[in-house]
């Protein structure tokens, strides 16, 4: 079973995807967030593509567990996607991803240019890898409390 992970921003998506077997997580792309509709469109084939039974999506929450502004926002979006693409949504604590994500990047000594082209995607690895560890380990998401 492929699962997709989704890094929201407020200008970019970063999208990642499990192998088949939903044991590894492969940054995929990175998409200039458009309309619902638009970007929705996109989804819709990613999903097709690889086969997706599954979405996780990185929720921002305050460094104090709480749900704010951004956090509701994202957990709007992810229910319209849902119901898009007729595929279950899970949230995920994306907090301190993209630190990750940067931090990991930084050590490759990779150039700043190239770094903000490809933040998100890993951000979004780093989401759905975080899922994949918790579903051997027996770690439930947000949704599976």
């Amino acid at each position: 079973m492929r699962i997709m992970g989704l890094d929201l921003g407020e200008k970019r998506i970063g999208v990642a995807v499990s192998d088949e077997l939903g044991i590894t997580a492969q940054a995929l792309t990175t998409l200039q967030r458009g309309s619902f509709e638009q970007t929705g469109a996109v989804m819709k084939e990613l999903v097709q593509s690889y086969e997706v039974e599954r979405i996780v999506i990185g929720l921002p929450l305050h460094m104090s567990g709480e749900l704010g502004k951004s956090g509701q926002e994202c957990m709007a979006y992810g229910n319209r996607l849902e119901e898009l693409l007729g595929v279950p949504v899970v949230f995920w604590d994306e907090r301190l991803s993209t630190v990750a994500a940067e931090k990991s990047l930084l050590e490759g000594n990779m150039r700043r240019n190239r770094r903000r082209a490809v933040i998100d995607r890993i951000a979004a690895c780093w989401i759905l890898d975080g899922y994949l560890r918790s579903q051997d380990s027996g770690v439930r998401s947000r949704e599976d409390a």
